[in-house]
This record gives C-alpha cells, sequence and structure tokens, in this order.
C-alpha cells in the first residue's frame, strides 16, 4: 500500500523522501555479498582514475557508502543527498577529522559548486527518479559544469531488462503482473525510471559525454544471490574475478540490474 501512495505523488522531491523511507538505502550495498558487488565495481573503476589529491563530488550520495570509503583514504569529498532519511543515515557515520562537506540538496542544482572545481563527479541515483527528459539533461549538464576538463564523470542507471528476471525470483507470477506493458515488454517507471543500454548510452552521448566505459556493475548477482552468499571465501573471490573478467562484454551489459557508465567531458583530451 505503501508503494502505491507514493506512486499518486507528484512533487518529486516529496516521491523521492517517502521512497527512501520505503527502501533502506543504508544497507543496500552492503548487507550481503551479493549486495556488495555493485558497489565493489563502482569503486574498481572509480580507483583507476582517482589520484591522490584529487577531489571528489558525490551527487545522490545516499548514506555516503562512497562518500565514506574515499574520505577514509584521504580523500576530499562533498556529498549531495536530497532524501531526509538518507540525510539522517549519512550524519550517524560523520565523525571528526574525515574529509566530508555533506549538504542536503538537488541534482539539478549544483550551485553551491564552482565550475570545473572535482576531479570526480559521481552521479549514483539521480538518474533513477528523473523521469523528465528536461531533467535528466539539466542534472547531465550540471554533473559536467562541475567537473574539470581532463576529470572523470561516472554515472549509475537502473537497467530495464533484467528487472523481469531478477522479479521472477520474488514472484513466480511476474509476467501476469502490470508491471510493464504486456505488449511492448516496457516496464512502467515506478518506483524508479529504467533504461536500456542503448538508451543510457544515447543519453550521455547527447549531453556532451564521451563514454570511456559501459559496466554491468552488478550482472546476475541479485538473481543468484541465495548461490553467492552461501560461497566459500575462495569461490567468492573466484566469483569477483570472473564478474570483473565479463562485466563490460557488450553482449552482456543488458543482463545487469544495474549500469555504469564512465566518462569524460566531449572536447577534453584522452
Amino acid at each position: 500500500m505503501e508503494l502505491e501512495q507514493i506512486r499518486n505523488i507528484k512533487n518529486e522531491t516529496e516521491r523521492v523522501n517517502r521512497t527512501y523511507n520505503f527502501f533502506q538505502e543504508e544497507t543496500r550495498l552492503n548487507h550481503s555479498r551479493a549486495a556488495r558487488v555493485e558497489f565493489l565495481t563502482s569503486v574498481h573503476y572509480i580507483e583507476r582514475y582517482v589520484k591522490p589529491g584529487m577531489r571528489i563530488l558525490d551527487i545522490g550520495a545516499g548514506a555516503g557508502e562512497y562518500s565514506f570509503y574515499f574520505a577514509e583514504r584521504g580523500y576530499e569529498v562533498s556529498a549531495l543527498e536530497l532524501a531526509d532519511a538518507n540525510i539522517r543515515a549519512f550524519r550517524k557515520k560523520l565523525r571528526p577529522g574525515l574529509p566530508i562537506s555533506l549538504c542536503q540538496g538537488n541534482a539539478l542544482d549544483l550551485s553551491t559548486y564552482a565550475d570545473e572545481s572535482f576531479d570526480i563527479v559521481l552521479v549514483f541515483g539521480p538518474l533513477y527518479h528523473l523521469e523528465e527528459e528536461k531533467d535528466r539533461r539539466r542534472c547531465i549538464e550540471e554533473a559536467r559544469r562541475v567537473c574539470k576538463k581532463d576529470g572523470t564523470l561516472f554515472f549509475s542507471f537502473i537497467g530495464h531488462d533484467m528487472v523481469f528476471m531478477t522479479e521472477l525470483r520474488y514472484d513466480n507470477e511476474y509476467f501476469s503482473t502490470d508491471d510493464y506493458d504486456h505488449k511492448s515488454i516496457r516496464l512502467h517507471n515506478f518506483p524508479f525510471v529504467f533504461f536500456t543500454v542503448p538508451e543510457a548510452r544515447q543519453m550521455l552521448a547527447d549531453n556532451g559525454i564521451r563514454l570511456l566505459h559501459a559496466v554491468a556493475s552488478d550482472g546476475a548477482s541479485e538473481l543468484m544471490a541465495p548461490e553467492i552468499n552461501a560461497m566459500s571465501e575462495e569461490s567468492w573471490q573466484q566469483y569477483l574475478r570472473y564478474h570483473f573478467y565479463r562485466c563490460e562484454k557488450p553482449e552482456l551489459l543488458g543482463m545487469s540490474n544495474h549500469l555504469l557508465f564512465v566518462g569524460e567531458k566531449m572536447g577534453s583530451e584522452s
């Protein structure tokens, strides 16, 4: 019933707030091995580009999983988050000495931050919620604006095509539900906004992002969660090697609940 009430909320800020009262972002990325794959994959790619002394902006920081990881390694992190529940969870973990600046705000307005002031810009969450193309365009435009010319941007999307398979784990009659249009096989954009790989790729290209990596950030991990969580430590480490081996394979990108796109501003030197 709670989700149905959220569906009818017209104000976007209120809708996001209510969504994260329902979904516990604080534990989403760390409650199990299978859940950890998305985080470990994103960190794997961020660490390929981040260097000592670089500044990181975490837009849609959630409960701070990425912000704390990099701040604890000495990076200066600015975090922006919209949802009240996530802000409360983030603040609970703040402690003196960590180089984190937390601000509550909207990804569509980064006026708090100066042009070209960050080396690494993470957009892990806002594009899960923006239904209007103009808002997505504004979000990417603002992320580009605050990123340095030679900086790197990271965008996360919820992949459209894998949702059907993971939902089938929880409901063997999922294909008879009204969660999607049965003729077009298109999910309704609730409680999140879903994108296919070509749609995500085109969106970034249309908004001035040159793609460096397209990544299936969690791959089959939610679908195979019971098996992954039951693995021995040796098997788990080998599973991660397998996942990193296959996560950029073009033929497998669509079979992932989350997608990670790494890019730079068009016009920047490679």
